[in-house]
């Protein structure tokens, strides 16, 4: 099968895209043939090695996981002699992040039926479910860690990248009133995404806002709490995608636990098969639709990458997996 392989750390042209052997598949494994994964910071984070200390997972000199790609999109080629929850033929999507998993930039890749991986909603292509879970279980994250209800009111900064363009969807899903910030050459589509409130950042300070709000999502992580926290209600929380300056979103959390004031929380995505089972809830209701910018053949994903680390894409970039045998996937 073809895949894209990176056996040392580096910028984009350290990936080739090259003749690998297929997956084995354990007694309890899936094989999904996948037409469409995707890049994402996540991949380019453990491609480059940076932060540094994720060599400590990833492998010290060279990397583990050679076959990146932590999101998929396809159909079952086969199971495992155990597994009884997917079948041959089934469309099905998921996330497959970690030291010893990720392989989704490849034409098969191999996962444990109990893993992060459901059924495809019928309405919804390979495109877009495989752009429905990176961003999306990280904006999860923040909306469960901010224990965020109906009719709270959320501000999140950086509303067209894959984690916030699905965090204005997902608050929308729980009926909070969402005031998103981007740029002006997206406010149509932040609002097309159901934001109640846009705040064009090219043209006015979001941190001088003279709304209140129970919770503040940067979905960049470009801004600080320090910045943010005259925005909160008294017990208002912020959350960053980042670490911050000087990893201050690792010990903020710790220094404002007992505060009575604002408070800054680092959330960890909770990883189950239900909450990618959640995600193909929504996306088969029309309350979440992930947001795809560019869609890249797998021959050209070093452009992906390129692209992806100048840091302006807008949502999602999708490689499409393509097969000389049999044409472009559908």
């Amino acid at each position: 099968m073809r895949a894209a392989v990176a056996t040392r750390y580096g910028p984009p042209d350290v990936v080739r895209v090259t003749e690998v052997e297929v997956p084995t598949v354990g007694e309890h494994d899936v094989l999904v043939e996948v037409h469409a994964t995707t890049v994402n910071r996540t991949d380019c984070a453990y491609r480059a090695a940076h932060p540094f200390f994720m060599r400590a997972f990833t492998g010290l000199r060279r990397p583990r996981r050679q076959i990146l790609g932590t999101e998929l999109a396809g159909v079952v080629a086969a199971v495992g002699s155990a597994v009884t929850t997917f079948a041959v033929g089934d469309r099905v999507f998921g996330y497959n992040e970690g030291a010893f998993a990720f392989g989704a930039h490849a034409e098969y890749v191999a996962l444990p039926q109990d893993g992060l991986l459901a059924p495809i909603p019928a309405n919804v292509g390979f495109p877009e479910a495989a752009a429905g879970t990176e961003g999306s279980h990280y904006a999860l994250a923040f909306i469960r860690a901010a224990r965020v209800e109906a009719g709270q009111s959320v501000l999140v900064y950086g509303a067209t990248g894959a984690i916030g363009s699905a965090a204005v969807q997902l608050l929308k899903s729980v009926d909070a009133t969402v005031t998103a910030v981007c740029d002006t050459a997206h406010l149509d589509l932040v609002r097309g995404l159901g934001a109640d409130r846009v705040v064009d950042y090219t043209t006015e300070d979001f941190t001088r806002d003279p709304q209140r709000y129970d919770a503040v999502f940067d979905a960049v992580g470009k801004s600080t709490f320090g910045r943010c926290r005259r925005l909160l209600e008294p017990g208002g929380v912020y959350l960053s995608s980042e670490l911050g300056p000087l990893w201050q979103n690792l010990y903020l959390p710790l220094l404002t636990r007992w505060s009575r004031g604002a408070k800054a929380r680092f959330p960890f995505p909770h990883e189950s098969q239900e909450m990618v089972r959640h995600l193909a809830r929504l996306m088969q209701s029309g309350r979440f639709r992930p947001v795809i910018d560019r869609t890249y053949p797998l021959d050209e994903i070093v452009d992906a990458y390129r692209y992806v680390e100048t840091g302006r894409k807008t949502g999602n970039v999708v490689i499409e997996v393509v097969r000389a045998d049999r044409g472009r996937p559908g």
